[in-house]
């Protein structure tokens, strides 16, 4: 396979993309995380619980997905300096990485979509139980 230098740069506007819809997750977390804090008081009840459950394993998932979107992207910019000095297969198994931390971090995006359907689940069964 032929890889220039130019290769590697078609993942940065992805990876700065993905990046910043991380960051709005995280920050829409914390924002629920928040919230639930002015709200909970004394003694939250079963399904705030499982909520406060769920926000944590998003947290997590979110930090994660933030550092391999990170860790794509410096050893993109390391493909494209070994490519540069002329280190073609360096060059070509650093983007190779790039792309599996990408996909990695891809991933765990979708887990992290996956959770948030059930927190959104949690939501609407108390609203049904509060009828």
């Amino acid at each position: 396979m032929e890889i220039s230098l130019t290769t590697p740069a078609i993942l940065f506007p992805a990876v700065s993309l993905l990046l910043l819809a991380y960051t709005n997750r995280f920050l829409a977390i914390a924002n629920i995380v928040r919230g639930l804090v002015q709200r909970g008081g004394g003694h939250p009840d079963q399904n705030t619980i499982r909520q406060i459950a769920n926000l944590r394993r998003r947290v997590i998932l979110i930090k994660a997905m933030q550092a391999f979107g990170i860790a794509s992207l410096f050893i993109c910019v390391a493909s494209m300096i070994l490519l540069y000095f002329e280190f073609i297969l360096a060059g070509k198994v650093a983007f190779g990485c790039s792309l599996f931390l990408m996909l990695a971090s891809l991933a765990l995006s979708f887990w992290e979509i996956m959770l948030s359907g059930v927190a959104l689940r949690m939501e609407l069964d108390r609203v049904l139980e509060n009828k």
